[in-house]
């Protein structure tokens, strides 16, 4: 099971990591999430997880749902900055 990252900024670190429940069950298939925040104290943050199926976590995170969108924006994401990446297999 390939673990994944997605990094982003995030407007109120305390207030994103309240919603780290909720986060969790919003990644269908995701087991082992994890939030990380940045050493430096600026606002980048980072969930990372395993997934089974990471093409269907690229077609949810190409299409996201509204409710999806709207849960980010009640965490205080900045989607402009998210960047997703999955463990390299050799």
């Amino acid at each position: 099971m390939p673990r994944v990252v997605i990094t982003h900024a995030v407007r109120d670190v305390a207030h994103w990591l309240d919603g780290c429940a909720e986060r969790a069950s919003a990644l269908p298939g995701a087991t082992n999430v994890t939030d990380l925040v940045a050493m430096d104290g600026t606002n980048n943050a980072a969930v990372a997880f395993d997934i089974d199926d990471v093409d269907g976590l690229e077609e949810m995170l190409g299409h996201l749902a509204p409710d999806m969108a709207a849960q980010a924006e009640s965490h205080g994401v900045v989607m402009s900055t998210m960047a997703v990446y999955v463990e390299a297999r050799g």
